[in-house]
């Protein structure tokens, strides 16, 4: 009755009801309608007729929106506490669950995000989250989704942040981090810098009597202990200058390796002058370059270092990691791509 009323009145009062009662909704919204307390099917696209007085209305957004999980702080299962956060990109499906489930979406969202990515990340290392971010970002996706897909939403995307290092880890639960074995006299490297550091000194090295060329299939590597001093008398070690280790590169430069990889690289190394010697190596396009100097256009990622810094990584007088939370090792750039430089890695042991 209160309905046929509230009709006939807006008939009786027509065209002046008309700018109230009609609302025009684009094609990425759908309006939820309440008459009289009850939900009605979603309205849209198009022109929808509202009652007066006995029908409120919310517009939903078919849209995709984004919001950021604010950097918390958490300690990783190594001990190292960092500041972390996340972008995350959502839609809504169902306009009716939107509405009915959740008074404030985003914010109901945000925080079961940032409890998610907390529960996740202290069970993982720092190495762990720096190496693996894409795929633990594709892991929290799956687990927001399961509790948020009664909500009528679905996340498309999360991107994790890592805003700032507070504490390194505990020195004693840094060593079984490692991914690959350690090679004799680089116990302190791990990773790409370790496979780029037995390879340079394999080239620079051995010594010149030894008969050593390219390594043969079966055969097992064996690398010169840089520490201890050669035993021919009167010989005296040199430890090798950037050149010398940065030559290794342009011999396995190729199309291929551009297309696995397809960043360029900078790095800079500061002489104990206080001057500043500049290298780069371009595998964005063509075959590749290697060279000094920086690359034609702005580098993907920049590498800093001082040579002193340099030579105690490659001796294993100082810890990368160490030297990176220290700020001795800068990484500017995204890291995701700095660690693709292990194709090239790859590349140079194929070519031995």
């Amino acid at each position: 009755i209160i309905t046929s009323l509230v009709f006939l009145l807006m008939v009786v009062t027509f065209p002046i009801s008309g700018w109230f009662a009609l609302k025009v909704v684009p094609t990425y919204e759908r309006m939820i309608i309440f008459r009289l307390g009850r939900i009605r099917a979603p309205q849209g696209p198009g022109v929808v007729l509202l009652l007066p007085f006995i029908d409120h209305w919310q517009r939903v957004d078919l849209r995709t929106r984004a919001f950021n999980v604010p950097p918390c702080k958490l300690t990783s299962k190594d001990g190292a506490v960092i500041s972390m956060g996340a972008d995350v990109q959502f839609r809504v499906w169902d306009p009716v669950l939107s509405v009915m489930m959740v008074k404030d979406l985003i914010a109901a969202t945000r925080m079961t995000a940032q409890n998610v990515m907390t529960k996740t990340l202290v069970k993982k290392s720092l190495r762990e989250i720096q190496v693996e971010k894409l795929r633990i970002g594709e892991q929290l996706l799956l687990e927001i989704n399961d509790m948020t897909k009664s909500w009528g939403l679905e996340v498309d995307r999360v991107e994790l942040s890592m805003e700032a290092v507070l504490q390194p880890p505990r020195e004693n639960l840094v060593g079984p981090l490692a991914t690959m074995p350690p090679v004799p006299g680089l116990e302190g490297l791990d990773g790409t810098i370790q496979q780029l550091a037995a390879h340079f000194f394999n080239n620079t090295l051995v010594p010149a009597g030894s008969g050593t060329g390219a390594l043969e299939a079966g055969d097992s590597m064996e690398t010169v202990n840089e520490v201890e001093p050669p035993t021919a008398a009167g010989s005296t070690q040199r430890k090798p200058s950037a050149d010398e280790l940065l030559s290794a590169v342009e011999p396995v430069l190729s199309e291929s390796l551009v297309g696995q990889v397809g960043a360029s690289y900078q790095v800079n190394i500061v002489l104990p002058s206080g001057a500043q010697s500049t290298y780069f190596i371009d595998l964005s396009s063509g075959s590749g370059q290697a060279g000094r100097g920086v690359p034609e256009g702005s580098p993907d990622v920049i590498l800093e270092v001082a040579e002193k810094d340099l030579q105690d990584l490659f001796l294993g007088d100082l810890r990368p990691l160490s030297a990176y939370m220290s700020g001795k090792l800068q990484v500017k750039g995204d890291l995701h791509l700095a660690l693709k430089l292990e194709e090239l890695v790859k590349a140079m042991k194929q070519r031995r």
